[in-house]
């Protein structure tokens, strides 16, 4: 706790700073936020080549398979109420990946290693950004129904679901992956979550 000064003490301060001008700024901080930095022109030229490239690029076979609109999945022998507790957000989303300006092959590629590093962190509930083709030509979502049919294809996809509007809404699922712990060949449907 500081000493009071004494009347000397104050006269003495006083003295000193007494040809002293105030400061004209205010003493508190300016924390508005800065604005973006425009995005530069090339940038803009590199997403119109990878929005060219996954409309106009060949699909695969796999890439063919037709998942539906509905934005939901549950793996065959997982019981139903899995998928209602991932919709009303009962599970903790434990990481995500943005797949947003990726490639098609790239987004496959990106999306499998996510999956196996989450597998392997034992994260069961993660979230995939794919985006709502808003910039898209079109606005045509060809990541977000690729991801869709990509994620059905793999046997440790339990279920997804579309995210809450605060965690993406359309252009997001949310994924509920297997328990990699859990000893497999002991597994029954019933047991599968």
């Amino acid at each position: 706790m500081p000493a009071k000064l004494t009347e000397e003490e104050q006269a003495l301060f006083l003295a000193h700073v007494s040809d002293a001008d105030p400061l004209k700024a205010s003493p508190r901080a300016d924390l508005t936020p800065k604005p973006p930095r425009p995005v530069a022109r090339q940038r803009h030229l590199d997403d119109q080549a990878v929005l060219h490239e996954l409309i106009h690029a060949p699909i695969q076979l796999a890439d063919r398979l037709e998942g539906g609109d509905e934005p939901t999945y549950l793996h065959r022998g997982v019981s139903m109420h899995v998928l209602r507790d991932l919709r009303r957000g009962r599970w903790v989303i434990q990481n995500e990946i943005d797949l947003h300006g990726h490639t098609r092959d790239a987004a496959r590629e990106a999306l499998s290693k996510f999956l196996s590093r989450c597998l392997l962190q034992g994260q069961r509930c993660v979230r995939v950004v794919t985006g709502r083709g808003l910039r898209s030509p079109g606005q045509v979502a060809v990541l977000r129904t690729l991801t869709r049919n990509w994620l059905v294809q793999r046997h440790e996809v339990l279920a997804y679901c579309q995210a809450k509007p605060v965690d993406g809404g359309e252009g997001a699922l949310i994924v509920l992956l297997r328990n990699q712990h859990r000893t497999q060949h002991h597994e029954t449907p019933k047991d599968i979550p």
